[in-house]
């Protein structure tokens, strides 16, 4: 095909050339997930980031592919890993999935016996190679690779005190931040890095290698998790302990508030950089985010999402034939809601799981084709029932209004909606994509406008109280250890620097 008549092919509708032939692709960009989480026709939140780490293992870069590939929900845009042999650094990153970004001779091209590795999604506008991570520098001290998942809130203040000072940034993530603070310090590492982290206001856990040693810390209030294992004589980190079981390892302990692991040639080193201020690991990840075959601080992400559901079920039963979940996220607050209340649990609705991002066009009538090809409802199991659909959150509404659509035209006589949280009214300023608060239905909205705009017989939200009860955590602690700040306007750090970032700090 001539490059002019490429060059007028639209995004919305592009075209890839094989063979000579024009073949429909079912996606926009230049690879197959880019952008995926951000304008998707479900307005889902995402998890921002999954880091994994090895230490002491020859085969570093294999199992963190595997342990990457099991966090790969938690980032789908871009996948990177750094290994070290010998003191040199081998690396690589790329856009799309790990099994997209990683073959055999990739991984083979990456011996060491340490390893950092990192899955990501994006934000609006920073869908590129440069963010993905792990980043890389050389510095005084040698190479530094980072890895992280969260969000630092006062980093574009830090930025710019930094550039006021010489530093040029290559990227727009906060990775680089935390590169440079620890670079321009005169101190040894370890008090170069316990100074920089002590400049950080956020909710992050992160990996760092250098050519003798791996670093692993979270922040003083534990709002992102990370967790350590071992595998033989090997040490694993990982955001999420799923990961642990994936390649056999065996799960140690989460890794605490404030906390500074060192690994190096004399074995671990358990240090502290802060002390515990307020623990406030994130609900969402009990809620949403984690795998339900995850523990966070010893709790099962399964579990916790059965009591959910209980919990909602007790305080808003209503009569129905079948109760239905919202794959996948939603399944085990839906078993636990039936259980509750006797009314039988169905596969009511069904995700498709390898569309992709398809169908981003402007024509809404596609739009809600894309819609039914991502999730459908069972005709057989809805039609002529009374039903209630569990889901875990509502953003805009607009998801909500398209999946009780969805049970409505399968032939459902009734859709009462039950959801496992809280109103979520209040950005997140730790990592999550949230929208502006102004975008949030339930900044603006009752429960009955909700109720109203997504087109349900009824409509019940699980209380903050049933929420903390239903997931436990730490007992004496304020909200038991958890940030409900997305719910309640109450979050555990500052949040009122003038150039306070929410969302992702991978971008």
């Amino acid at each position: 095909m001539p490059d002019e008549i490429k060059a007028s092919i639209s995004a919305s509708n592009r075209l890839d050339i094989e063979g000579g032939s024009m073949v429909h692709r079912l996606w926009t960009g230049d690879y197959y997930n880019e952008g995926n989480g951000r304008g998707d026709i479900f307005d889902k939140l995402k998890e921002e980031c999954g880091v994994f780490g090895v230490f002491g293992h020859p085969d570093a870069a294999a199992l963190s592919y595997y342990g990457l590939h099991a966090l790969q929900h938690r980032g789908e845009e871009s996948a990177g890993i750094c290994t070290c042999e010998n003191g040199v650094f081998h690396y690589h990153r790329s856009m799309g999935l790990v099994k997209e970004v990683f073959d055999a001779e990739r991984i083979a091209a990456l011996p060491g016996d340490r390893s950092i590795g990192h899955v990501r999604y994006s934000t609006a506008g920073e869908s590129r190679l440069a963010n993905a991570q792990p980043l890389v520098f050389k510095y005084r001290g040698g190479d530094l690779a980072v890895a992280t998942n969260g969000n630092i809130v006062n980093a574009t203040q830090i930025r710019r005190e930094l550039e006021a000072q010489g530093s040029i940034f290559q990227t727009s993530s906060d990775t680089e931040v935390i590169a440079h603070l620890i670079a321009r310090s005169p101190k040894d590492l370890i008090e170069a890095v316990k100074d920089a982290f002590g400049r950080l206001v956020g909710g992050y856990a992160f990996l760092i290698m250098t050519n003798d040693c791996l670093i692993a810390a979270t922040d003083p209030h534990g709002l992102r998790p990370l967790v350590l294992g071992r595998l033989g004589e090997a040490y694993i980190f990982a955001s999420e302990s799923c990961a642990l079981e994936t390649i056999g390892a065996t799960y140690v302990r989460d890794v605490q508030p404030g906390e500074l692991l060192v690994l190096d040639a004399g074995g671990l080193r358990e240090e502290r950089y802060a002390p515990l201020e307020r623990r406030a690991v994130c609900a969402m990840e009990y809620i949403y985010f984690a795998r339900p075959d995850s523990d966070i601080n010893g709790i099962n992400l399964h579990a916790s999402r059965k009591r959910m559901g209980q919990r909602l079920a007790i305080e808003a039963f209503t009569d129905a034939d079948v109760v239905t979940g919202v794959p996948d996220s939603s399944i085990s607050a839906a078993i636990g809601y039936a259980e509750q209340t006797g009314i039988p649990y169905e596969l009511g609705l069904i995700k498709n799981k390898y569309t992709g991002r398809t169908f981003i066009q402007p024509s809404q009538e596609l739009r809600e084709k894309g819609v039914k090809m991502k999730l459908s409802a069972v005709r057989k199991v809805v039609e002529g029932k009374r039903v209630v659909m569990i889901d875990d959150s509502i953003v805009r509404g607009t998801t909500s209004r398209r999946i009780v659509n969805l049970l409505r035209e399968a032939g459902a006589l009734e859709v009462h909606v039950r959801i496992t949280s809280p109103p979520f009214a209040n950005p997140c300023f730790y990592g999550i994509d949230t929208p502006d608060r102004r975008d949030l239905i339930a900044h603006s909205k009752t429960v009955d406008e909700i109720c109203k705009a997504i087109n349900a017989d009824s409509l019940a939200f699980l209380s903050h109280q049933g929420l903390i009860d239903a997931i436990g955590g730490h007992d004496g602690e304020r909200d038991r250890g958890l940030c409900l700040g997305c719910f309640s306007n109450d979050y555990p750090t500052r949040t009122d620097f003038e150039t306070a970032k929410t969302g992702c700090g991978c971008d």
